[in-house]
């Protein structure tokens, strides 16, 4: 049984422990809010170069189609970008993605399929690089940078587009977090290369215009498709930002709560012992007393 000193002592190590929660469950919120703007900024703009890539792309066929958007013919060889957080108290939010990514990872293995792995942020590259081994070909570290925007996103996009030119890939798919609100991110799948047209982003509409282009619609493409995987990276990236903050706030408002619950707990426990204590100590005085 735990002494009155040593339940103070815990009592107060909790209190510390509650203060430091609330402290980051506080720059967590401060930093959502931006978080949050970066991502919601970027969705209309990688929109919008998918709708301009539907347009170029629904002139382009054959033998002509840049092999980013036609693909190499094959789905032997996969690349899986997998990107988290480089930090951790934030719930489940990096494992819930790591476990997306392994689903479609196993799979692929099963199938006899050669797979590697490229590794965004440390919680990635230190769950994948103990599952798979050598098959993390690279990692990158989001704390490297300031903050997240297209120095952390270039890097990434060249490595994917090295990869598939000199034939390491015939299909790179990218999983990260979606996010939707401070309490719900969606772990996300999307496939970089070959370039999927996605339903929300239909062909414009010409208005029944003809455009003849120069360049050509093939040697727009071939410019546009790399600056395009780097928008569709770095969209994720601002999303993955969004959803850690907003995870990590809500991990902290629980453990916040929790540890207000604990200190009650204790405090009631160490009330009642110390309150034991004391009628002990006085049924020994009253004892004492009468004996005389």
């Amino acid at each position: 049984m735990a002494s009155l000193k040593e339940m103070r002592n815990r009592i107060g190590s909790v209190k510390a422990t509650q203060k430091i929660t609330k402290a980051m469950q506080m720059v967590a919120a401060a930093k959502l809010k931006r978080a949050q703007d970066q991502a919601e900024s970027a969705r209309p703009y990688a929109q919008k170069m998918a709708s301009v890539i539907a347009n170029l792309a629904a002139g382009v066929s054959g033998a002509d189609a840049p092999k980013m958007l036609s693909g190499t013919g094959q789905d032997q060889r996969h690349l899986i970008v997998v990107a988290t957080a480089d930090k951790g108290l934030a719930g489940g939010f990096s494992t819930n993605v790591i476990r997306a990514a392994r689903e479609r990872i196993n799979s692929l293995i099963n199938a006899g399929k050669d797979v590697k792995i490229i590794a965004v942020g440390k919680k990635s590259r230190d769950q994948l690089a103990r599952l798979y081994g050598d098959k993390v070909v690279h990692t990158f570290e989001l704390s490297d940078h300031k903050t997240i925007g297209l120095p952390s996103a270039q890097p990434v996009a060249e490595m994917i587009a090295t990869a598939f030119e000199e034939g390491q890939a015939d299909v790179v798919t990218l999983f990260y977090s979606q996010f939707k609100s401070v309490i719900q991110q969606v772990p996300t799948a999307k496939q970089l290369i070959p370039a999927v047209v996605e339903g929300d982003a239909q062909p414009i509409d010409l208005n029944g215009a003809v455009y003849e282009y120069e360049p050509s619609e093939e040697e727009i493409l071939e410019t546009l498709l790399p600056r395009a995987l780097t928008t569709q990276i770095l969209a994720a990236l601002y999303e993955n930002q969004a959803g850690f903050f907003g995870s990590q706030m809500a991990a902290m408002d629980n453990a916040t709560r929790n540890a207000g619950d604990l200190i009650n707990a204790l405090t009631l426990q160490y009330n009642r012992k110390r309150q034991a204590q004391i009628t002990t100590e006085l049924i020994e005085i009253i004892a004492g007393a009468e004996a005389l």
